[in-house]
């Protein structure tokens, strides 16, 4: 917490930071994101993506596979004590898991269902056509990120149930004022134990993939709290997935 005595200097950084902001638009962040990690057109066209990944669970390096398609489907498959387990798969109709205490493949919930079919909208990227899809997006400043200053963008997409409530969905993007590129997402955590809490995901380490630039470390948190790293080891684009890969499990399947 900064010091009484610094309160003035503090408000003067932050009007020169508000007046910096102002020399952009929130359209020539986002422009400059697209033009820098490839272009739109690119990003427009691409059809899947596959990444091949780890996490550190307790001392143990656990390999997720996570594939989403420009249709909608998408599955996080991870090796655990020799199972290889899955969660979060989506067909384009029906949304499952594995359930950790039967170990057998369980359908979610029609609100959750609907809440993945607003997310499939958002393939590759939520700002790609954003406005098309209704959103808004809004410049609210400059901020510093764990010692880089961004671009602090606000944006609001269309309203989900939780909970048989509507709520907000919104976002706050950290855009490097430099790279134009996301270092950190901001989203008010709303079930859970956590809920009401700020979750936080950062973004780093760009690498180019057949033209496109991707983070290939990444943390997922609470914001000034714990956080768990990710760490990408391929990304493919376009892959090949057989249909079968996101099917719900019949009696009888393995």
């Amino acid at each position: 917490m900064r010091k009484f005595q610094l309160l003035f200097a503090a408000i003067a950084v932050c009007a020169i930071t508000s007046t910096q902001a102002q020399d952009v638009s929130v359209d020539e962040i986002i422009d400059g994101y697209f033009e820098n990690t490839g272009g739109k057109d690119a990003w427009a066209n691409l059809k899947g993506i596959k990444m091949t990944a780890k996490v550190n669970q307790g001392g143990m390096e656990i390999p997720l596979e996570i594939v989403q398609l420009a249709d909608g489907r998408q599955y996080t498959q991870f090796t655990f004590q020799g199972m290889t387990l899955r969660q979060g798969v989506y067909d384009g109709e029906t949304l499952w898991g594995t359930n950790f205490q039967s170990m057998k493949a369980e359908k979610s919930d029609a609100e959750s269902t609907e809440n993945m079919k607003l997310d499939a909208n958002d393939f590759p990227d939520s700002f790609l056509n954003y406005k098309d899809k209704g959103y808004t997006a809004e410049l609210l400043g400059t901020e510093t990120i764990e010692g880089a200053e961004t671009y602090k963008v606000k944006l609001t997409k269309e309203p989900r149930m939780m909970d048989g409530k509507e709520v907000e969905d919104v976002s706050f993007y950290y855009f490097d004022t430099e790279a134009f590129v996301p270092l950190a997402v901001d989203q008010e955590i709303k079930q859970g134990p956590q809920a009401g809490s700020i979750g936080r995901s950062t973004m780093s380490d760009y690498q180019e993939v057949d033209g496109l630039y991707f983070p290939f470390s990444l943390t997922q948190g609470v914001k000034d709290g714990p956080s768990q790293p990710l760490i990408i080891e391929s990304i493919e684009l376009n892959p090949e997935v057989s249909e079968s890969t996101f099917a719900f499990p019949q009696e009888g399947d393995n």
